[in-house]
């Protein structure tokens, strides 16, 4: 009893300055984020129009710059929560939402849509941000992941490392007829090739209310799951003895991470290793316990990617590089270093 009273009490330091740092971090990356484009600094209109009302750069700060700054924290919050996850569920450091098929599966069918046509709104759903080909990711993304369960289940089970190899057939599946699209559809090439490497170039405040109630209700049910995550890393069996059911946990875990990966995909496109990187990163400041490593993925996510959007479109302007090749730049040599660290045998 002493010792876990002492153990709390050194818990709860870590997570007041964590969850501080990244507070203030957050603050941060947003202000740069509207403040901070091809047209340099503009931290005079920006206060002046709050205070005010009124200024000459309204239209670019907060019809262009918020939207997509929200836009791009909300997902890379979510895809932070999704990888932390499913690194969880399966005991893999290198896990996260691509390798359930969502990233190939949504995809094919933006890529599907675009060749198709279906450039404009989607099924109703234009009031929700949600074009067509967005609507295409979402569902594409969806269809991929409930094809990998179904060829992972066995009876009444489903392995995770089923999951995984799963995953791994059905990426490379929708990754093929993808291609096989492009060939066909030469004049939609560049169009999904674009789309596939992520971009928030198009957000709006449609596609920000839309990402938050998908987003942040998915978000917080994954920080539910907190306890039987830590559970779930001392083994299956020590789980079953301690009252976790491991295969309604992993469940409904991969239902949530599916729902988070595919609606981030929608409106951004595919931007890989987010989900992979912050988890690692912020372990090392938060520690192992899900209770405070899954609100800090979401806060270090959202971070990461509003930063790197910021980037992506002031580098080289007024042309823009999409976000999911700043992130693979990052993304790439973290996972090889994760690669290399499980092929000695280390510990990440």
């Amino acid at each position: 009893m002493p010792g876990g009273m002492s153990e709390k009490k050194a818990r709860a330091p870590r997570a007041f300055i964590s969850l501080s740092i990244l507070l203030i971090l957050s603050a941060f990356s947003l202000l740069a984020a509207i403040a901070w484009g091809s047209t340099g600094f503009k931290f005079r209109e920006f206060f002046d129009y709050l205070f005010h009302g009124t200024s000459g750069a309204e239209v670019i700060l907060f019809k262009i710059r918020l939207p997509r700054a929200l836009l791009s924290y909300l997902v890379g919050g979510g895809l932070a929560v999704a990888g932390c996850c499913l690194q969880g569920v399966f005991k893999n450091p290198m896990a996260d939402s691509h390798i359930l098929g969502v990233s190939a599966g949504a995809g094919f069918g933006a890529a599907a849509c675009i060749a198709l046509g279906f450039g404009g709104a989607g099924f109703g759903l234009s009031a929700l941000g949600l074009g067509s080909v967005a609507l295409g990711a979402l569902a594409g993304g969806i269809f991929a992941v409930l094809l990998v369960t179904q060829f992972a289940r066995v009876g009444r089970r489903t392995s995770a490392s089923a999951l995984l190899l799963a995953g791994v057939a059905v990426s490379s599946l929708f990754t093929a007829l993808t291609s096989g699209i492009m060939i066909l559809h030469r004049e939609s090439m560049e169009q999904v090739v674009y789309w596939t490497l992520g971009s928030f170039s198009s957000a709006s405040f449609e596609k920000v209310r839309f990402a938050a109630l998908l987003i942040l209700p998915c978000a917080a049910l994954c920080m539910l799951f907190a306890r039987p995550l830590n559970i779930m890393l001392l083994g299956e069996e020590d789980a079953r003895m301690l009252g976790v059911d491991t295969v309604r946990t992993t469940r409904a875990l991969v239902i949530l991470t599916t729902l988070l990966a595919a609606g981030c995909v929608s409106v951004s496109g595919i931007v890989g290793f987010v989900g992979l990187m912050l988890p690692h990163i912020l372990r090392l400041m938060t520690g192992p316990d899900h209770r405070l490593l899954l609100p800090c993925s979401f806060l270090g996510g959202g971070v990461f990617l509003c930063l790197a959007d910021t980037l992506a479109r002031s580098l080289f302007p007024p042309l823009e590089v999409p976000v999911g090749v700043l992130s693979a730049l990052f993304g790439v040599p973290f996972f090889l270093y994760l690669l290399r660290r499980q092929s000695k045998g280390g510990r990440t």
